[in-house]
């Protein structure tokens, strides 16, 4: 079953409406994140996107493994299971700014949506290769999706 387009300003305004019902005291149904490394987690999917240089690219067996093997469960439509384990890049284990981190979410999200979809077809990902369209909705949409309802929003 297709995922919600975030690239659709009324899904987009839908997660950020999400992201407004957390608070500093929101806590996980699940996981070991508290709710400001959550936001720094999610961010960092756009930080690699809008700011490729702060992270080394993967080379050789690793780009091999994330393009052939781990691009399908995260550009795919098949939600995440909890608990999975995560790369290293997106690991949050500092303490985090709530406002910022939520703030820079926001700021992201909108960053996309006024790129909109047409900017991504056939652009490159920092892990994946070359990714379409639907690719990018789904890694982008279920990411956002796994861990607001992890923090039930």
């Amino acid at each position: 079953m297709p995922l919600p387009n975030i690239f659709d300003k009324k899904v987009t305004d839908g997660v950020i409406d999400r992201i407004n019902k957390l608070t500093p005291q929101t806590q996980p149904q699940w996981g070991k994140m508290n709710v400001g490394q959550m936001l720094a987690h999610l961010c960092v999917t756009y930080e690699m996107l809008f700011d490729p240089n702060r992270f080394p690219k993967p080379k050789g067996l690793m780009k091999l493994l994330l393009k052939f093997v781990i691009k399908s469960t995260v550009c795919g439509e098949t939600p995440y299971k909890r608990n999975l384990r995560t790369a290293p890049a997106f690991l949050m284990t500092e303490e985090k700014d709530f406002y910022a981190e939520k703030a820079r979410l926001i700021d992201y999200l909108n960053q996309v949506q006024a790129l909109g979809a047409q900017h991504f077809d056939g652009k490159e990902s920092h892990s994946f290769g070359t990714l379409n369209i639907n690719e990018w909705n789904n890694m982008f949409y279920k990411h956002l999706d796994h861990h607001l309802t992890q923090f039930g929003v």
